[in-house]
């Protein structure tokens, strides 16, 4: 389902990934980790084609990152669920609202907005917040509604970018318990992370991110 073969990534001269290969299956969850500023989040963007490698290709599902032509990296991209680290909730909509609009903008009918809409806040136990704004939430409670945003065009790949960076411990828990249940339900789900104590609690795969390599 994803694949890197052979990738290198370069910034302004500074090798940011050397020969990178790694395979993720349909319905994996995976962790990569590292500490920050090593690389972890341009792999990321080299999944969901915001970037590109300079040498070797990137493979997710039939796109290919050496092939794949602009106008079909929106189609990619909406099959791609993203949890961000800050959430980018819009703080002037209210939660219902923050997942109907990721919605719109793919123009999804308005009758199936509001069904994905309320399945997506149910399944992360928020439905009856539904009216609040963004601000009227804890950290955690705006994590699960970026989580239920990013579940609502129903993808086959969810990737999270330090999804409990700014959590406590326990909210930072509910997150993880989330994530199991959405990858139990057939969902892939590839998380960023520059701590794996979380990795090993929940017995995953986890790459380590070590001298611009992945190791297994």
């Amino acid at each position: 389902m994803i694949e890197f073969h052979n990738v290198h990534k370069v910034y302004d001269r500074w090798p940011i990934l050397e020969d990178v290969s790694f395979r993720m299956d349909r319905g994996e969850f995976v962790f990569i980790a590292g500490p920050s500023g090593i690389g972890k989040s341009t792999l990321l963007r080299l999944i969901y084609m915001a970037d590109f490698p300079n040498e070797g290709y990137v493979q997710v599902d039939q796109f290919r990152s050496d092939r794949i032509r602009r106008k079909e990296i929106p189609l990619l991209r909406r099959r791609i669920g993203m949890v961000f680290q800050d959430f980018k909730l819009l703080p002037d909509r209210n939660i219902f609202d923050n997942i109907a609009f990721a919605l719109r903008v793919t123009g999804t009918k308005p009758k199936e907005i509001k069904r994905r809409t309320l399945q997506a806040l149910t399944s992360v136990g928020l439905n009856h917040k539904r009216k609040a704004l963004p601000f009227e939430l804890s950290g955690g409670e705006q994590q699960r509604v970026a989580l239920a945003r990013a579940l609502a065009n129903e993808p086959f790949l969810l990737l999270a970018d330090e999804p409990t960076g700014n959590l406590d411990a326990e909210a930072a828990a509910d997150i993880y318990q989330l994530l199991n249940a959405v990858n139990s339900r057939g969902t892939a789900v590839l998380t960023i992370t520059h701590d794996d104590g979380w990795a090993e609690r929940l017995h995953h795969r986890i790459l380590h991110l070590r001298d611009r390599k992945l190791v297994e």
